[in-house]
């Protein structure tokens, strides 16, 4: 063994200096050690080997990768950004590396693979493990797809839900709330700000905190942050809504339901969404942020997340029989997803139009408004805001009146500021080759354009949208129009946009 090694190898482990690699992988924590590493001989520590790291009282399980590269030496061992942050290391620290325990709750997952139903206490056993970073992306799709392949029960999903809202911080509210969320799927859907604007305006107390895009153009903190500060903490939240009855957070700051991310993340991955996970994702969150009353959007279109009405009733029945089981009073609204909502896809440009619907603009998305003013009067009913069948024209009258627009002011105020969404410098008019009607768009091939723009993390870059389903184009019509912060994004966007012919049928 080197003799820069064989000092620091103790009965619980190799001891290695760390250093910082600034290798971006996404969440998943990965180490690299050099091929001709004795540790990793001595260890018995093969590529795709899962590793424990320990430093000063701390510790995280990685996957090790191994290289040939001599920039690293044999003495040390690379982090990646994300196992540099979930460590809290310091560059050159001494860490041991060794092999991990057992991960005992696999077992669970091992007989929920073969069809045995799992109790309450087994998915607190596998929630515990994940949160603690003991399961690998290979040992999380095992679970998530033993759950898609034979779905959930519905006292599993109960089971699930509960243990996934008791792993991380909990909220608690000396008054009731309320919050609306929708079940996704549905590019420009953007109706959260207008939404809380006009409870909040009605003296309802709606505590919103909301995800950021993970394959999506935008998510509503990824449009909020265009305007104002999203990265609260607890004692923020508590102190905007304090003072203006809601919020419009990032809840990524919060450790609600830290389980429903790492999920998320390797759901992306698989490009599948088990009904009880949906179910478990949703609710844990809303359960662990202290919400009592809840209003469910879910979208129904054959590119949307939810494909059938059927599917969409079946969806809201379940998510409310299971909310039943937690004291949460829910209300779904079943809504049109066979296209894109509002004219715009990509954050700032979603929040334009936003503030288009609550300035009451002569050319506000007609579509978006209607849409925000349905959740909205659900959202009225369900808080007591409004008498039945009455929540329609107290939402309208509270934008019309400008009270929704100047509560939306005052909580980007508190939350740290108001400024205008700037758009992407670059932009570019698609049009159509012939003449007809417009019969589908499909939603994700649109969204999958703004993302080539560069959307989210160009907060400016996406499109907009210039026709909807029946609309009459004649050839050389504008059809889209896109954003983007750098020509060869523009390009890529505009070659994919061509080469699915727009995303947009159309018939003669």
């Amino acid at each position: 063994m080197d003799s820069r090694v064989s000092e620091n190898v103790s009965a619980i482990g190799a001891r290695l200096r760390v250093r910082r690699l600034h290798l971006h992988t996404q969440r998943e924590p990965i180490v690299i050690m050099r091929t001709d590493c004795p540790v990793c001989r001595s260890e018995g520590l093969a590529p795709r080997s899962q590793v424990l790291l320990r430093a000063d009282g701390r510790e995280i399980m990685a996957i090790l990768f191994q290289g040939a590269d001599k920039a690293l030496g044999k003495d040390e061992v690379g982090l990646s950004e994300a196992a540099w942050q979930l460590l809290h290391a310091s560059e050159g620290e001494w860490v041991t590396i060794s092999h991990p325990p057992a991960v005992t709750s696999m077992g669970f997952v091992r007989s929920r693979i073969f069809g045995t139903t799992l109790e309450a206490a087994a998915f607190d056993s596998i929630v515990q493990d994940v949160v603690a970073g003991r399961y690998s992306d290979v040992q999380l799709a095992a679970f998530l797809t033993a759950g898609s392949a034979l779905p959930l029960t519905d006292d599993e999903t109960v089971a699930l839900t509960s243990a996934m809202a008791r792993a991380g911080e909990q909220l608690g509210w000396n008054r009731d709330v309320i919050d609306k969320h929708s079940v996704g799927g549905l590019p420009g859907n953007r109706t959260t700000p207008i939404v809380v604007a006009i409870a909040a305006a009605a003296g309802l107390t709606i505590p919103k905190t909301s995800s950021r895009a993970i394959t999506s153009p935008a998510g509503t903190a990824d449009a909020m942050e265009t305007v104002t500060r999203v990265d609260l903490d607890i004692d923020a939240i508590r102190r905007v809504v304090d003072a203006e009855g809601g919020c419009l957070a990032w809840g990524g700051a919060l450790n609600l339901s830290p389980a429903d991310d790492i999920f998320i993340g390797v759901e992306r991955q698989l490009d599948i969404d088990p009904e009880g996970q949906l179910i478990a994702s949703v609710l844990s969150k809303k359960i662990a942020a202290g919400i009592q009353k809840l209003v469910l959007d879910i979208p129904v279109g054959p590119t949307a997340k939810v494909r059938s009405a059927a599917a969409g009733q079946r969806l809201a029945m379940r998510m409310r029989d299971v909310a039943s089981h937690f004291g949460l009073e829910t209300v779904t609204v079943i809504s049109d997803g066979s296209q894109p909502v509002g004219r715009a896809i990509g954050p700032a440009l979603e929040m334009r139009d936003v503030l288009a619907v609550l300035r009451c603009d002569t050319n506000a998305p007609i579509d978006l408004r209607l849409r925000a003013l349905a959740v909205a009067a659900a959202v009225l009913e369900l808080g007591g805001a409004a008498a039945p069948e009455r929540g329609t024209a107290r939402a309208e009258e509270l934008l019309i009146s400008g009270a929704a627009y100047q509560k939306f002011e005052k909580i980007c105020l508190a939350q740290g500021g108001f400024r205008e969404p700037i758009v992407a410098s670059l932009k570019r008019v698609l049009t159509s080759d012939r003449s007809g009607r417009v019969t589908e768009i499909d939603n994700r091939k649109i969204a999958r354009i703004a993302k080539f723009a560069g959307a989210p993390g160009d907060a400016g870059a996406g499109l907009l949208l210039d026709v909807h389903i029946g609309d009459e184009v004649s050839a050389g019509q504008p059809m889209m129009t896109l954003y983007a912060d750098t020509p060869s994004e523009l390009a890529y966007a505009m070659n994919y946009a061509e080469s699915v012919d727009l995303a947009i049928s159309l018939a003669p």
